[in-house]
C-alpha cells in the first residue's frame, strides 16, 4: 500500500510539472517588425515638360487656277516635282493675249501722239490770248481738248496695263518653293471658262513645315505664370520658346523647332488654347497631316524637385499617395501631387519633403500605422516594381 501510494505521488507530481510546462508553451509571443526598403527622395535640378498631341500643317498650299480662258498648250513639269518661286509651270494658249496687249500699246501711241497736238494747240491760244488776238472761248475750247487728251492717255495706259498682265497670266508659275501635286488637266483642253477657276494643279511647302497642337486650360496658366517669373511677356514668346516634336515612328523627341503662334483666346467649346510651331522639314521628314508628339521644355524652377520611383506611388480615391516611414518607424500614408516623369524617376510636386524616408520595396508588408523594420537604399537602385 505505501509502495502504491509513493507511485500515485510521483505521477501527479510528473502530471503537475507537465501542466505548468504546457502553460509556458502556449504564451504569445508578437512577430518581429516586416521589413521594407526606403530611401530619401532624390533631389535634382530638372527641366519641366508640357506635352500634348499634334498634327503637322503645310506653312503654305495654294491651287494652282486658270486666270485667263484658253486652250492648254504646254505642261512644264511633272507631277511630283520641288520646284522653287517663279517656275513656270503651265502655259495657256498665249498668242491671243499678246496680240491684245500689242494692240493696247498701239492705241497708247495712238492716243500719246494726239496729246501732243493738242497740247501744241493749247499752247497756241494760249499765246494769241494773250496778245488778244485769239477769243478766251477758243482757249477754253483748246484747253478742253487737251484735258480729254490727257485722259485718253490715261484710259490707254490702263487698258495697256491690263492686257499685259492678261497675257502675263497665260503662264502659270510656282507662287513659293514646294511640291507640285499630280495635274488635273490635260493639254489641249480649255481651261479658264465658266463660272469658277479651272483647277490645274496643287503646290504645298514642307519647308519648313507646322505642327498645331492645344494645350489645356491649366497647363496656358501653369505656363503663362512660369514666363511670368521669367520675364517672359505672353506676346514675346514667338521664336523664344523652343519646341521638340516626335513622330509616331520615333523614339524621343528628334525634331527641334520654336513656338511660332499662340491664339490669343481658349476656345470655350474644348477649353483648349491652340498653339503653333515652325520647325525646318528639310529632307522632307514630315508631311503636312501627320500626328505628332509635342514636348515644349519650359524655364527652369528655382531650388530642386524631389524625386521617387514611380512604382512606390499608390493611389486610391483620394488620390495619389506615398508610405513613409517616421522617425518611430511606423508607417504612415501621405497624400502627394505628382508631376512629371524624369530619368526614369516621378516628380513629387507637394506632401514630400527631403528627409522623408518613403518606402520603395516591401510595398505589400507596409501597412499604415504598424511599426516596420526599413532598410535603406537610394531612391535610384530601388526594385523596379513593388514586391
Amino acid at each position: 500500500m505505501m509502495r502504491r501510494s509513493r507511485l500515485s505521488m510521483l505521477a501527479a507530481m510528473v502530471a503537475a510539472a507537465a501542466v505548468a510546462g504546457c502553460g509556458e508553451s502556449n504564451k504569445y509571443v508578437a512577430p518581429p517588425p516586416a521589413k521594407v526598403m526606403v530611401a530619401a527622395p532624390v533631389q535634382k535640378q530638372i527641366t519641366r515638360y508640357l506635352e500634348a498631341t499634334g498634327n503637322s500643317a503645310a506653312v503654305n498650299s495654294a491651287n494652282l487656277v486658270a486666270r485667263v480662258q484658253g486652250y492648254l498648250q504646254e505642261i512644264k513639269y511633272q507631277d511630283g516635282d520641288q520646284v522653287t518661286r517663279g517656275t513656270p509651270l503651265f502655259v495657256i494658249e498665249p498668242e491671243p493675249y499678246q496680240l491684245k496687249a500689242e494692240q493696247m500699246k498701239a492705241a497708247q501711241a495712238g492716243a500719246e501722239a494726239s496729246l501732243k497736238q493738242l497740247e501744241a494747240e493749247y499752247q497756241r491760244q494760249v499765246d494769241l490770248t494773250n496778245r488778244q488776238v485769239a477769243s478766251k472761248a477758243t482757249l477754253e475750247q483748246a484747253l478742253a481738248a487737251r484735258d480729254g487728251g490727257k485722259a485718253k492717255v490715261d484710259q490707254a495706259e490702263v487698258d495697256t496695263r491690263t492686257a499685259e498682265i492678261n497675257f502675263g497670266y497665260t503662264t502659270v508659275s510656282a507662287p513659293f518653293d514646294g511640291v507640285v501635286t499630280a495635274r488635273q488637266v490635260s493639254l489641249g483642253e480649255l481651261v479658264g471658262g465658266g463660272t469658277s477657276p479651272t483647277v490645274l494643279a496643287t503646290i504645298i511647302q514642307l519647308n519648313p513645315i507646322y505642327v498645331n497642337f492645344n494645350i489645356s486650360e491649366p497647363d496656358v496658366l501653369r505656363v503663362r505664370a512660369t514666363l511670368a517669373r521669367h520675364g517672359i511677356k505672353p506676346g514675346e514668346i514667338r521664336g523664344k520658346v523652343p519646341v521638340e516634336i516626335g513622330l509616331q515612328n520615333e523614339t524621343g523627341y528628334p525634331h527641334q523647332g520654336v513656338i511660332d503662334y499662340a491664339a490669343p483666346n481658349v476656345d470655350p467649346s474644348t477649353g483648349t488654347l491652340a498653339v503653333r510651331a515652325l520647325l525646318q522639314n528639310e529632307h522632307r521628314e514630315m508631311l503636312p497631316g501627320f500626328f505628332a508628339r509635342v514636348r515644349v521644355p519650359l524655364p527652369q524652377e528655382e531650388g530642386q524637385a524631389l524625386l521617387v520611383p514611380d512604382t512606390a506611388l499608390g493611389s486610391d480615391q483620394g488620390g495619389r499617395y506615398l508610405l513613409v516611414v517616421n522617425a518611430d518607424n511606423v508607417v504612415e500614408q501621405r497624400k502627394v501631387t505628382t508631376g512629371p516623369l524624369a530619368d526614369g524617376l516621378r516628380v513629387i510636386e507637394t506632401g514630400l519633403k527631403p528627409d522623408d524616408r518613403v518606402v520603395v520595396g516591401g510595398l505589400v508588408r507596409a501597412i499604415p500605422g504598424q511599426k516596420v523594420d526599413p532598410q535603406t537604399q537610394t531612391a535610384a537602385a530601388a526594385p523596379a516594381a513593388a514586391k
